[in-house]
């Protein structure tokens, strides 16, 4: 598919890609609002028109939509939305004024036309220190047509700056092909600027398509957390071919602060739609030809879910008293799972007998467990 025809009929994965990223930035801001700022900044470097042809909309104009309708985020946000195909700049600008007019923002927006990777302003923003405290925490959206412009040491410099994080949606299947083509050396060292041959050496080892394109999701992560040098949380999202069994596309968040990985695995939880196993099937997924099925015709793999993490609670916290929101925030950080898994997880437990639940607030709750510190937690 072309990016002319890309912007035609927006696919159910499109879709969810977009309200993935426009349902995270509103929740982001609210983060870090819980500190003075100035300013909080939304960044695009590949924007697209903000519409389809059949009418619907992209992550711009989501986004704004979102953050228009808050009355603090309206004054708060400055987004950034640029596209090298000045065509796309333009039809974005129209579309976006048309639904919010100037003056919907205290920060107009901007757009622009630049080509990331080879413009040097780009270049210069993405690597620049704003110093401490970081004027205007920013998200960046990264969504590029294949793998063009991806630069993980820049982008490892963009991270570095406190409350920045990144979205980079990552086109497996051309990666996948390109490791092995030599025309693609440049832009592979660019992705991979460690570890791009024993990445070549390890994937001849990997039997199946699955293990080689983890084995790139994890070499890519293990970059970035290289190169900023200090603790880094990352969580995936995977698509699934709209017409195959395949795997198309992952959506990858980079985040320093584990309230930002929190809120991204009960975001990507909303969206998965075959309810993975994460251990097994290492992320969340979103598989398009599930699209419209009734969860009675669909494999519910929650269970296992509930079962790898309940084994886990009870090596750690055998024996032990806790509240169950100091569980969470204490043992969250290392695993896939959402909060949504542990308060079902805990629940079960409770049910098993594996554990004992008190409320010490006085009050009455239809559930044996909520992750709050008026919950306690008694192991056996």
């Amino acid at each position: 598919m072309s990016e002319k025809d890309f912007f035609k009929d927006q696919t159910e994965s499109s879709r969810v890609k977009a309200t993935i990223v426009a349902t995270y930035f509103p929740q982001y801001c609210k983060i870090l609002l819980k500190y003075t700022q100035p300013e909080i900044r939304y960044l695009d470097l590949f924007a697209g028109p903000g519409k389809y042809t059949d009418g619907n909309h992209s992550t711009p104009l989501l986004l704004a939509s979102a953050c228009a309708s808050d009355p603090i985020l309206s004054k708060k946000v400055h987004m950034f939305f640029n596209d090298y195909e000045k065509d796309y700049t333009e039809q974005l600008k129209a579309n976006f004024n048309e639904s919010f007019p100037p003056g919907t923002f205290t920060f107009e927006p901007r757009f622009g036309n630049k080509t990331v990777g080879e413009d040097i302003g780009i270049q210069d923003y993405l690597s620049k220190d704003f110093g401490s405290p970081n004027p205007h925490p920013t998200l960046l959206f990264f969504d590029p047509f294949g793998y063009k412009g991806i630069d993980t040491l820049v982008l490892a410099k963009f991270l570095a700056n406190w409350g920045n994080e990144i979205f980079l949606f990552f086109n497996i299947k051309r990666i996948h092909a390109a490791i092995e083509n030599n025309k693609f050396d440049e832009l592979m060292v660019s992705l991979f600027p460690t570890s791009i041959q024993k990445l070549r050496n390890d994937r001849k080892y990997k039997a199946t398509t699955p293990e080689r394109l983890k084995l790139i999701m994890d070499n890519l992560a293990s970059e970035f957390e290289n190169a900023i040098n200090e603790p880094l949380f990352h969580c995936a999202f995977k698509f699934k071919e709209e017409d195959s069994d395949g795997t198309s596309h992952f959506i990858i968040h980079f985040s320093k602060h584990r309230k930002g990985y929190e809120l991204v695995k009960q975001i990507y939880d909303e969206y998965d739609n075959i309810g993975a196993t994460l251990e097994n099937d290492g992320t969340y997924t979103y598989d398009a030809k599930k699209m419209g099925q009734s969860s009675d015709s669909m494999i519910n793999f929650g269970d296992q879910n509930i079962e790898l993490l309940s084994k886990q609670l009870v090596e750690k916290y055998s024996g032990k008293t806790i509240t169950a929101k100091d569980l969470f925030d204490e043992h969250h950080p290392s695993t896939l799972y959402c909060n949504r898994h542990y308060a079902k997880t805990l629940r079960s437990m409770v049910e098993d007998g594996k554990l004992r639940a008190t409320f010490i607030d006085n009050a009455e709750h239809k559930v044996s467990v909520l992750l709050n510190d008026k919950c306690i937690l008694k192991f056996d």
